[in-house]
C-alpha cells in the first residue's frame, strides 16, 4: 500500500530544491539558504533534523561530516502539490484547471501544443 504524504511545506521546499539537484554537507546547505532565505546556521540545522525524522531526506557519514541527500523525489513532491490544488480549487476537475488558466490568458502557442501532444499521449495509451 503507498503511503500517502502531505504536501511539503514552503521552508522544506527550500531545503529540498538545494537538495534534489545533489547531496550537500550542513555547511552547504547553511550556505545556500543563508543566501536565498537569510537563514541562520540554527534555521537549517532544526529544518534538516526534522525533515530527517519525516523521512524526506537522509545523510551518510563522511568521517564526521554529514552528507544529506532527498529521499523523496522532486517529481513525487510535484504531484502531491498538484493532486492538492486540483482537489483544493478546481474540485478534483481538470478541466476547470485548464479553462481557468484559459481564461485568464495565460497559455501561450507552446503551452497548448505542449498539451495537444500530451492529451494524444494520454489517449493512445487508452487504446
Amino acid at each position: 500500500m503507498e503511503e500517502k504524504r502531505d504536501a511539503l511545506s514552503p521552508s522544506e521546499w527550500r531545503v529540498m530544491e538545494c537538495l534534489w539537484p545533489g547531496p550537500k554537507t550542513l555547511m552547504e546547505l547553511v550556505g545556500l539558504l543563508k543566501d536565498s532565505a537569510g537563514w541562520a546556521k540554527s534555521t537549517v540545522t532544526t529544518m534538516v533534523r526534522r525533515m530527517e525524522e519525516k523521512g524526506l531526506i537522509t545523510y551518510e557519514l563522511s568521517g564526521r561530516t554529514k552528507i544529506f541527500r532527498a529521499v523523496l523525489a522532486r517529481e513525487d513532491a510535484a504531484a502531491v502539490e498538484t493532486d492538492s490544488l486540483l482537489e483544493r480549487a478546481f474540485h478534483g476537475s481538470v478541466g476547470l484547471l485548464v479553462s481557468s488558466l484559459m481564461d485568464r490568458s495565460s497559455l501561450s502557442k507552446a503551452d497548448i501544443d505542449e498539451l495537444y501532444a500530451i492529451l494524444d499521449k494520454a489517449e493512445e495509451g487508452r487504446k
